[in-house]
Order: structure tokens, then sequence, then C-alpha cells
């Protein structure tokens, strides 16, 4: 019986085989404490721990735990004190530690025990008002660093987010002790500043730049939710109340005192804050801190309007819990979701809630193949309701694809393609077959053209345009078929290439080495056909080596790598190399991306190299089209960041080895002391009073440790070493980055919309807009790229090239931030300066998060 205790907690509310395939709380309390209680003498501290990491870890259920532990409450106080320590000690190292997740579930579990009558109301209260005392503190001007106002917001989000499932109980026992806590937390709602989502929204609404400075912000939205809650009597539906079952037998309970917790302590707080290191302790607080959910309204009102407000945040609570706990556990994480303890239907919340954080910027909480899959088997847990829910979603998210963020929309186009890769790729593309009329530049278009890329890439070509066959016509936007496009594929071109060619295949055959090929490029090819015809020949001949599968390309890297690193070893040649690469897969954008991602990886090519191969003149009128040179840009500053983040964690575990390395010199040091200082006299002369062998063995183990500590010093002062010469690169890079992007929008941003910005601050709405009455403005002009009113999307090549390389500039601000900010003091005095488009300014500030200067 020993498991049975277990699965009747695990289990408990669920319909599940345990309880009879039915789920009444009373009968599931009732069946799981007569287990409980069975067992609790020969399994006490087994059942403690459990109990209490269910209570963490399946968090929508916390009403029947924090019943089950007032009825334990009734039988051994003893246990429940016992709870109560462990849990006053998790929330104090949550607290230390800074995890939100468990400050925020273990003060909703006390607010439920409070509500089974096992802790007193007061000592909720107590914590309520240490909490809203630091939150108080922090975002004074005085005492504490408004920069860390983060987590003074989570705070209160804390307290605000316990109400939904006691507040009724507070407010009945403890009027006035209640009041006094909300008082406090409209004073701090008084004196913090408004967050704005500049930055982190997903869509980006530049019509209505101006409805930002009005909206609510998340802690001012989830207040006003209390209060309407509040103002219905604290009634709501989506938190169950199985302790008003028992309400007769827990009162006679007894209920404890909560000991004190202590918040961590504030942050220093400079006299003056420049705005650049306000912006970087704001960065530092929000990543420690970050804001849980971003909603996305996808659906029309109409679809959940029946719901309070109070009841879709206490749903949107139980399905990130679901989601954060359960992220191991696929299968299990999709059962409880469709099983939340609600007597109403929630599939388009559910749905709203996924996607915000497969969109959440700047990042989701977990890779986004997470919620790929999580939404793969929600739709076949509910095959008769989730994927037409998931289709309405796709559909709006599609219909206002040219508001979406460009990080939001690369996370949509992998998503989206990889769904349907797990249901035999089929969608209804005649929908959709109307972007053909569009521009090759409008977004849709490119949306379609880029998700059946990706859908290619996860199956083969004729398989992707067999899925397509409804409307044939979209075969336009698939891309090309074949593989790579050897340039000597026959002697119909340059003939000496050719040959050369053809020698170099028959040497790498012949498993020549990477020594004699070179001593052959330098003393045979390279005098008499020059530097770039020998770079074209041995690019293109390795790569048709390479080209059978990615082994055979690895196979080649390694065998020649030191041929290509000799012909190619700065900048402009790396260049050319890349160049190259891209000409010979051409008609597969995955294997250049791999190719390039691989000869970085063996310091074949730079990063500086490939951000100036993206920026070079070939490549800048693709910027609106295709995804393809973002791909390869965001792979060099993502094995860029791994390489630092690796850096990192080895620097952090070699300081823990010097620690303890010191430590142990130290101990043999002191044993060694402790036995010299026992030496005889024998007729003057000094004898050794320990045995000769033990002290022979000291003063060996004694120098060993000492050889370990230097040598842990010497791994640390490299790793350091290479740490600094790593963010010298990092700086460069970035510099180099916003260099280019600066220089190519300097002059389109000028042409395109002069001095003016997208926000109509002034009431000028002709930067962006187009007047509808005004079909010249439509009138499809070829010199500036302009489209007819027909097409259906009435923005000009230019203003869309614009649109989206601005669309880049904040991604990658945004996406890198812990990155950049460290270089921000250089980049505002070399590259964002007077004298760049406000444009410009605004788009890396807002990724930033960083005010603009007015």
């Amino acid at each position: 019986m020993s498991s049975s205790w277990r699965t009747l907690i695990l289990r408990i509310g669920e319909k599940s085989p345990e309880y009879g395939g039915v789920i009444d709380f009373k009968d599931h309390i009732d069946a799981c404490f007569g287990a409980v209680r069975r067992e609790l003498d020969h399994s006490h501290d087994d059942i403690l721990t459990f109990l209490l990491q269910c209570s963490e870890q399946l968090p929508h259920k916390i009403p029947l735990y924090g019943t089950l532990i007032g009825l334990l409450n009734l039988e051994d106080e003893d246990f429940v004190k016992k709870v109560l320590e462990s849990t006053q000690n998790s929330l104090q190292d949550a607290l230390d530690s800074g995890d939100c997740n468990k400050i925020r579930v273990t003060m909703r579990f006390l607010t439920v025990l409070m509500c089974s009558k096992v802790i007193q109301p007061s000592s909720l209260v107590v914590i309520f008002e240490t909490l809203l005392s630091s939150a108080a503190t922090i975002v004074d001007d005085e005492k504490g660093n408004p920069s860390w106002q983060a987590r003074a917001d989570f705070y209160i989000t804390c307290i605000l987010s316990c109400l939904p499932w006691g507040g009724a109980e507070l407010v009945e026992q403890i009027p006035e002790e209640v009041e006094r806590v909300m008082v406090g937390i409209e004073a701090y709602l008084s004196i913090r500043r408004r967050v704005s989502d500049v930055g982190l929204s997903v869509f980006e609404d530049i019509n209505k730049s101006n409805k930002l400075l009005v909206e609510q912000d998340f802690v001012e939205d989830l207040w006003s939710r209390i209060q309407d809650l509040a103002k219905n009597s604290w009634k709501l539906e989506s938190v169950p109340r199985p302790h008003l079952l028992y309400e007769a037998q827990l009162v006679a309970g007894k209920s404890h005192d909560f000991g004190p917790i202590v918040c961590q302590e504030q942050p220093d707080n400079p006299v003056e804050l420049s705005r650049i290191n306000f912006g970087r302790q704001r960065h530092e607080a929000e990543l420690k801190y970050p804001q849980r959910i971003r909603r996305l309204n996808i659906f029309s009102a109409s679809k959940i309007e029946d719901l309070q407000p109070i009841d879709r945040f206490v749903v949107e609570e139980y399905l990130l819990d679901v989601l954060f706990y359960l992220n191991g556990c696929r299968k299990e994480c999709a059962a409880c979701m469709v099983g939340l303890p609600v007597p109403f239907r929630y599939e388009y919340l559910m749905a709203e809630t996924i996607f915000s954080q497969l969109l959440l910027l700047p990042q989701p909480p977990f890779k986004p193949i997470y919620y790929t899959l999580v939404i793969i088997d929600l739709c076949k847990s509910l095959p008769g309701a989730f994927p037409a829910v998931v289709a309405g979603a796709v559909r709006a998210l599609f219909d206002r694809i040219s508001e979406l963020d460009m990080d939001c929309r690369t996370r949509l186009i992998l998503w989206f393609s990889h769904h349907l890769s797990n249901f035999q790729f089929i969608w209804p593309w005649e929908e959709w077959a109307y972007v053909l009329d569009l521009p090759k530049w409008a977004p849709q278009r490119v949306f379609v053209q880029e998700v059946l890329d990706r859908e290619v890439r996860l199956s083969y070509w004729d398989k992707v345009k067999q899925s397509i066959e409804s409307t044939p016509a979209l075969e336009e936007l698939l891309p090309p078929k074949g593989g790579p496009d050897f340039r000597y594929i026959s002697d119909d071109g340059d003939k000496t290439e050719y040959t050369l060619s053809k020698e170099l295949n028959s040497m790498v055959k012949g498993r020549k080495t990477a020594r004699e090929i070179i001593i052959w490029l330098e003393e045979t090819v390279i005098p008499v056909n020059g530097l770039d015809v020998c770079l074209r020949v041995v690019v293109q001949t390795l790569l048709d080596i390479g080209s059978k599968s990615f082994t055979h390309l690895i196979t080649v890297l390694e065998r020649y790598g030191q041929v290509i690193a000799k012909i190619c070893p700065n900048e402009e040649t790396q260049i050319m190399l890349i160049s190259e690469v891209s000409s010979f897969w051409k008609n597969g954008a995955q294997t250049t991306a791999i190719t390039i991602d691989r000869m970085m990886g063996y310091r074949l090519i730079s990063n500086l190299a490939i951000v100036k191969w993206v920026f070079s003149p070939s490549n800048i009128d693709l910027f609106h089209t295709t995804d393809r040179l973002w791909e390869i840009l965001r792979n060099a500053l993502n094995k860029t960041y791994n390489r630092i983040s690796d850096l990192r964690k080895e620097m952090a575990n070699l300081k823990k080895s010097v620690v303890k390395a010191e430590k142990i010199a130290a101990m043999a040091k002191a044993e060694l002391d402790g036995a010299e200082s026992k030496l005889m006299l024998v007729d003057n002369e000094p004898v050794v009073g320990e045995h000769p062998a033990k002290m022979k063995r000291l003063i060996s183990n004694a120098e060993k440790t000492k050889a370990d500590e230097v040598s842990a010093r010497e791994s640390l002062e490299s790793k350091e070493a290479l740490f600094a010469r790593a963010l010298e690169e990092n700086e460069a890079l970035f510099l180099s980055l916003y260099k280019n992007f600066s220089t190519v929008l300097m002059e389109r941003l000028h042409e395109t919309f002069g001095e003016k910005t997208l926000d109509h601050k002034d009431g000028d709405s002709e930067a962006m807009a187009v007047d509808e009455d005004d079909t010249s403005a439509m009138e499809t002009d070829k010199e500036n790229g302009n489209s007819k009113r027909n097409s259906g999307y009435i923005i000009g090549e230019k203003e869309q090239w614009c649109l989206s390389t601005l669309g880049y500039v904040k991604a990658f601000s945004r996406q890198y931030a812990s990155e950049i900010w460290p270089h921000m003091d250089k980049l505002e005095e070399e590259v964002v300066t007077e004298s760049v488009h406000p444009l410009f300014r605004k788009a890396v500030y807002s990724g930033l998060r960083l005010q603009v200067d007015q």
C-alpha cells in the first residue's frame, strides 16, 4: 500500500482510475485523507516531502492540498507544524535566490492554508506587508533604487495574485488589516513608474503608438481586476473552494503562526544613475524578475467575453504553472491543461496563452519546440475542438502579419511549418492563394514563402508540392528544387579552372594530405592563376566532394580545413569564401546556413566576415523578401554568444576549483607545519619527532596540493584572458553590426521618410499612412517601387525594406541586449550618434528598452 497514498495525492482532483474515473472533490479528499492518515505514522517524512512537492509542482490543485492539510491538522498538529516550517524555509530560500515561481506558488499555498484554518490570517498579512514594504523602498528615489522596479512589481503581483484564492476569507476575518494592505498597494502604484511595452510588444501598431501612453501596464491591470473582484464580493468561478465542504470540521482546528520572512537586501542606490547605467540595471532586474505573460488578444471578444476579468487571470495562472512545472512531461502537461478545475470552456484562452508564451519577448521561458509539442498533444487530446482553435489563431495572426514583430514572425514561421509537418502538411492553402497577387515584399507573401521553405527542410520538395496541389499556383513560392550548383561540372566554361578542379579532386581521392595540397597551390596554382582563381577552385571542389551528406561535409572540413584557412587568412578572402558557399548552395538555404556555421565553428570564417558579407551590396536588396541572410547572421551571433556563455560557466567552475584547491593546500600546509613543530634536538642536531615516512608523505602532499593550487590559478588566468579577448571581439562584432545597419539605412530612411518618425506625435500622419482617396500615391512607379492599390498591399517596396530592416535592428538589439549593454557607451559614441536617422535610433533603443532622448 506504500504507493497508494502517493498516487491518491498525485491524482487528486483528476478523472483517474484511482478515483473511479469521476471528479467529486469531496470523495477525492476523503479517500486521500483516509489513505494518508493510515500511513502517517509509518511514512511521516515521505508524506511531508511528497505533499509539499505536489503542492509546488501542481499548483492548480493547491486548494485540494490545502483542505487535505487542514483535515490533517485536526489529527496531527505536529505534522502540520513541520509542513509550515518546511514551507517557511522554502519561501525564505526562494526570496534569497530570487526564485520567482517558487515565491509566487508558495504564497498561494499559504493563502489556501489560511482558508483551511491552518495558519492565522494575520500571519499572512504580515508576509504581504513585508513584501509591500520592500517594494515601496525599492521605488523610493532616496532610499531605494528605482531601476530595480521589476523586483518591486513582482512582489506586488505576488500579493495581488493571492487574493483570488483567499480574499473572501481575509476580508471576512480581518477586514481592517486587508484594507491597510490595499491602501499600501494603492500608494505604491501612485509612486512607481508605469512600465511601457515598447520594444516588447508582439504587434507593431505604428498608427496608434500614442495608445501606449494611456494603456495600463501589467501591475495596474491586475490591480483593476482585483478591485472588480472585491466589488463582486470576492466571487469567482475559476478557484475551487473545497474547504467550504469541511468548514464545520476545520473551524475546530488550531491555527498556527507563520514565522517571519526577510526580503533580499535593497540593490545599491548610487547617488546619481546615468541614463545608460539606469538602463543596464533595469535590464538586469527584468532578466531576474521577468513579466510572466504579455496577453495576446488573438480572437474576438465574443469567444471569451463571458469570463470575468479575474477568471481570465486565474486560468492564465493555471496554464502558465502547468507549462512551467511539467515542461519535461509533455503528455502529462497536455492532460493537466485540458483538465483544469474550472466549470467553463477555455480552449480559446488556452490557445491565446500558449501563443503568448511562444511569441513572448524578449524570449519565451522555454525553447519554442516545447510549445510546438504541447500544441500538437493538445490537438490530439481535444481533436474535436482544439485544432479548429489553433487554425483560427493562425488565420488571425496571418491577417496581422505585417504588424508582427520580426522576431515573432520568425518564430511563427518555424512553429507553423513544424506543426504542419506533424499533420501531413494539411492546410487549406487556397485561402491564401491571393498572396500571389501581392508584391514580392508583402509580409503575407513572404510568410507563405518562408513556411513552404521550412516545410521542404522538414520533408522533401515533392511531398510539399503535393500538399499544395489544391492551389498549384503556390508552387511559385516553393524554394528551388535541386542540389548544389557546382561550377566545374563540365568544361564548357573556363577550361583551366575545370582542369585544376579535376586535379584537386584526384588529389583528395588519392588521400593527399592538406600540407601536400597547400604546397601544390603555393607552387603551381597561385603563381600562375592568382589567388581568386585558386580560392574559387578549392572551395567549389571541396564543397562538391562534401555535398553528398552532412557527414561528408564535416569530413572534408576536418581533413582540408587547413587548405581553406591558408588561402582565406583575412576578412576580405573570407567574404569571398562565403560568397562561393552561397553560390554553390544557391538552391539550398539550409545547407548554406549549415556550411557557413560549420566553417565558423572550425575558425575558417570570422563573425565579422559574416556580418560584412550579409551587408554586401548584392545582399542588401534581399533584406525584406527572404529570411535566408538573417538566418546566417543569427547563427553567427548565437555562436559568438554561446562561446562567451561557455567561458563564463568555465570561469565560474574554475573559481570554485581555485577556492577548493586553496583550502586543501592550506590544510596540507598546516598539517606539515604541525609535524615540523615537533622536531627534537639530539647532539644539537634537529631530529624529526614524527615517523620519517609520515614526514616524507606530508611534505609530498603539501607540495602536490600547492602545485594543484597553482595549476588551478593558471587555468583560471588562462580562461580570464580568453574571456577578455572574447569580450573585445564581441564589442568589435556589435560595433560592426550596428555600423553596417546604420550605413545601409541612412540613405534609404532619409530618402523614404525624410526626418520624420513613425509616431505622428505632431498630428503628422503622412510619414507612413497613405490617403486611401489619393489614387496617385498608389500608381505603379518602377523607379521607387511603389505598388498599385489593387495589389492589396499599399506599402511601397522602399518603405517595406525600411520597416523590415528596422524590425531586425530592434529584434537583434533585444535578443542580444545582455551582450550589448556592456558596450553601450562606445556604441553611442561611435554609431548611435546625433547624426543617425531618428528611426534607426528608435529601433536600437526600443530593443534595449532605453528611453529615446527627445
